[in-house]
């Protein structure tokens, strides 16, 4: 199955701005990969809270549509909060 994510780019980066985000339903993420340059992003936390639910959402390639371009990425790492049901951060990498 495949997965499509619409994000941004992110110019803010910190502690402050993240959970600035975090309340606005947002998730905030980091793209990165051996000979690339790491590009931080943002999503709606909607559009990722009930496809990762599926086990081949960690194994198999996803899709991010960010600004008008299409990149290829495997998960490589997911912050959830301690007890609500919300991510905090995800670490993509380039596919």
């Amino acid at each position: 199955m495949s997965y499509t994510i619409e994000a941004q780019i992110r110019t803010e980066i910190g502690k402050g701005s993240s959970r600035r985000l975090r309340h606005a339903n947002k998730v905030p993420a980091v793209i990165y990969g051996k000979g690339k340059e790491a590009v931080s992003i943002v999503f709606d936390h909607k559009d990722i809270i009930h496809i990762q639910e599926n086990e081949d959402f960690y194994t198999s390639e996803l899709t991010i549509a960010l600004d008008g371009k299409e990149v290829k990425v495997r998960v490589q790492a997911m912050q959830r909060h301690a007890y609500k049901t919300l991510i905090e951060h995800v670490d993509f990498v380039y596919a």
